[in-house]
C-alpha cells in the first residue's frame, strides 16, 4: 500500500506517539525507505545487502527512539542522522572492508538513472567509491538525501565549513575521475 500523502510526518509520529499506531509508523517507513536505501548504497559503495541491513537498522532505531524526536527538524533529516551513525557504526567494525581497492567495488544494479548507459554508471560508482568517507557522506547526505548544506552539517555532526570543502573535492575528485583529467589541489 503506497504511503497516505494526506498526512504528514508529523502527523505519522503523532499518531505512534500517542496511540502506538504501528500503521502509521509502517507509513513512515514506506515514505523514507527507498531514500535511506539510496543513501546507505552510496555510503556503503554499492553494497546493497550491506545497506539493507543497515537501513532495517536504521527503522528499528527510529522506532524505538521516536520519543526524541523533537520536531526541531524534518524527520527525515533525524532518520538520515540515525542512518549515517549506523553506518559509522558498521565501518569502524569492518574498516578494511570499505577501504579495500576501488577497483574492486561492487558494481550496482540500480545506481543513478538520469546517466546515459551502464557503462557511465558503473564509472559513476567507482569514482564515488574513491572519495574519503566524509566526502562520500557529504555527497550522500547533500545529493542523495536530499539536505542542505547547513541539514547535512547538523546530520553529520561536523562543522558547516567542512561540509562545503567536502562536497567541493568531491566534485573535483569526481569530475577528475569521469573526465579522465587531472585533480586540481
Amino acid at each position: 500500500m503506497p504511503p497516505d500523502a494526506s498526512q504528514t510526518d508529523a502527523d505519522l509520529i503523532l499518531a505512534v506517539l500517542e496511540r502506538d499506531d504501528r500503521r502509521a509508523y509502517g507509513q513512515l517507513v514506506l515514505r523514507h525507505q527507498s531514500l535511506v536505501r539510496t543513501v546507505l548504497r552510496r555510503l556503503t559503495k554499492g553494497d546493497h545487502a550491506l545497506a539493507d541491513d543497515i537501513a532495517q537498522e536504521t527503522f528499528v532505531l527510529a522506532w524505538r527512539n521516536l520519543k526524541h524526536f523533537r520536531f526541531e527538524a524534518r524527520f527525515s533529516t533525524w532518520l538520515y542522522r540515525i542512518a549515517f551513525n549506523a553506518w559509522q557504526s558498521e565501518a569502524r567494525k569492518k574498516r578494511e572492508v570499505l577501504l579495500d581497492d576501488p577497483d574492486d567495488a561492487p558494481m550496482l544494479e540500480d545506481v543513478s538513472a538520469d546517466l546515459p548507459d551502464t557503462a557511465s554508471r558503473i564509472d559513476l560508482e567507482r569514482a564515488l567509491a574513491t572519495l574519503s568517507d566524509g566526502e562520500r557522506s557529504a555527497i550522500a547526505a547533500c545529493y542523495y538525501g536530499d539536505l542542505s548544506h547547513e541539514e547535512a552539517a547538523k546530520t553529520l555532526g561536523i562543522p558547516l565549513g567542512t561540509v562545503k570543502t567536502h562536497i567541493l573535492r568531491a566534485k573535483a575528485k569526481l569530475r577528475a575521475r569521469l573526465t579522465g583529467a587531472k585533480e586540481t589541489p
